[in-house]
């Protein structure tokens, strides 16, 4: 795709999979957002485990609040939100149509292939979607 993926926003970040991936390929930087405290503790652990930890900020906040609380701009951004989370999706929206985007960001969307992958979210228009078993994973920019 051509792009800066420098700076990374790891949303329903989970055990930090996905941002410490990045961040082993080449990003600069990752912010991890996940509400539970654990899962923020296992991100931490993972992060120390990969000695990456010197590159990323773990915040234990619920996806609503990130475009008020965190500042961008990202040029990627990664959500695997649980596929049963109603709001995810105007969650991503609000954060999409943010000044959190850096321009030509890309926004990476995993979710159930039973959901159908909104045409756009904020400005950003749905570019594909690849399907891997029940989960796809679709790319806006």
């Amino acid at each position: 795709m051509g792009a800066d993926f420098s700076r990374v926003l790891d949303l329903y970040a989970g055990t930090g999979a996905l941002g410490i991936e990045a961040l082993s390929r080449g990003a600069d930087w990752c912010d991890f957002v996940e509400r539970g405290y654990r899962s923020c503790e296992t991100i931490r652990e993972n992060l120390a485990h990969t000695e990456l930890a010197a590159r990323a900020t773990v915040h234990a906040l619920s996806a609503r609040q990130v475009p008020e609380r965190l500042q961008g701009p990202y040029t990627l951004v990664l959500a695997d939100p649980p596929y049963n989370d109603e709001r995810a999706l105007e969650n991503l929206e609000r954060l999409a149509a943010s000044a959190l985007l850096a321009p030509g960001a890309v926004l990476v969307l995993e979710h159930s292939r039973r959901r159908e992958a909104p045409p756009a979210l904020g400005g950003c228009p749905l570019l594909q979607t690849r399907r891997h078993g029940d989960t796809c994973v679709s790319f806006y920019r």
